[in-house]
């Protein structure tokens, strides 16, 4: 290693960090000159069955490199096995600056179709596990005042999606979690940011392809390679990001975004009050030409990766 990256003496946890997105960020992290907690539960896509096969994977790489890493196969889902990884950092890499909340499932259905058990089990993976890790992570940070902590949303959720109800709202939802960290911890140093990936990957390939235009948005997602997005997740977690917190960046292939959020956009005001009849005939008229369509994430993203 060479002794002066970007995250040199840092202790870095990322969860889902077998595969994926997440095994890019630790590996860049790591090259970057951080120790690194790889967590990964080593279940299927859906959530289903465990192993310590991916976790142990990527922490093998990292040594292979010269680096300090060590595996954890908890359930972000679980709040006292997240403060157990957090424990884990300390006691076994020597602190926690640094926690990225990747860890993930899908559970896709149209939505009169979908269960309450896909509903519960995707919210309890990406959005009660990310405040799961951030909550354990919060302590040690206003502690020590400092740390960085970064999320993955979706444009599922930013944009939207079909089938993906579930996934959606647990992604938005992570948007105002990450929001609240910023808000809440601003003034222990301690930041949060949200990235949206555009990679393929494990639970991407259970997108369909049964129709043409989903084999075109498939090939598209192909092109973009999980190991272009650790390079934004490395700098936002890096001290030369201090200043950087709040935001939402989406990540494809070669592109970097800023992603806008809510503000309003237009206003009516009536001196004497509104009726049901008047907001349908001032109020709704008056802002429909600024009404969101159904966008869909393929609709905002409509070229091909560059």
């Amino acid at each position: 290693m060479a002794g002066n990256g970007l995250l040199e003496g840092k202790v870095a946890l990322v969860t889902g960090g077998g595969r994926g997105v997440g095994r890019d960020i630790a590996l860049q992290m790591s090259a970057q000159g951080a120790a690194v907690l790889v967590n990964d539960l080593g279940g299927s896509e859906t959530g289903e069955g465990a192993s310590d096969s991916p976790a142990m994977e990527v922490v093998r790489e990292i040594e292979a490199a010269g680096g300090k890493a060590v595996a954890n196969t908890n359930s972000v889902a679980d709040f006292a096995t997240a403060q157990e990884m957090v424990d884990q950092a300390y006691e076994e890499l020597g602190g926690l600056d640094i926690v990225v909340n990747n860890a993930g499932i899908l559970r896709d259905a149209i939505f009169h179709k979908m269960t309450e058990d896909d509903w519960d089990s995707v919210i309890a993976v990406h959005l009660k596990g990310s405040f799961n890790i951030a909550r354990a992570a919060a302590t040690v940070f206003r502690g020590q005042e400092s740390g960085a902590m970064i999320h993955m949303t979706s444009t599922s959720g930013l944009v939207g999606n079909f089938g993906q109800a579930n996934y959606a709202a647990a992604k938005l939802g992570i948007v105002g979690l990450s929001k609240s960290v910023a808000l809440d911890m601003g003034r222990f140093n301690v930041r949060s940011n949200c990235i949206s990936p555009f990679a393929w990957s494990r639970m991407i390939g259970t997108i369909p392809t049964d129709t043409p235009e989903q084999q075109a948005r498939v090939e598209k997602i192909k092109q973009m390679v999980p190991a272009r997005i650790a390079p934004v997740a490395v700098a936002l977690a890096s001290d030369r990001a201090k200043h950087i917190t709040g935001q939402i960046f989406a990540v494809r292939n070669n592109e970097v975004f800023l992603m806008s959020q809510s503000r309003p956009l237009r206003s009516v005001q009536r001196s004497d009050g509104w009726t049901a009849e008047t907001v349908l005939e001032h109020a709704f008229p008056a802002m429909q030409a600024h009404f969101y369509a159904l966008d869909r994430s393929a609709d905002v993203f409509s070229w091909d990766p560059v």
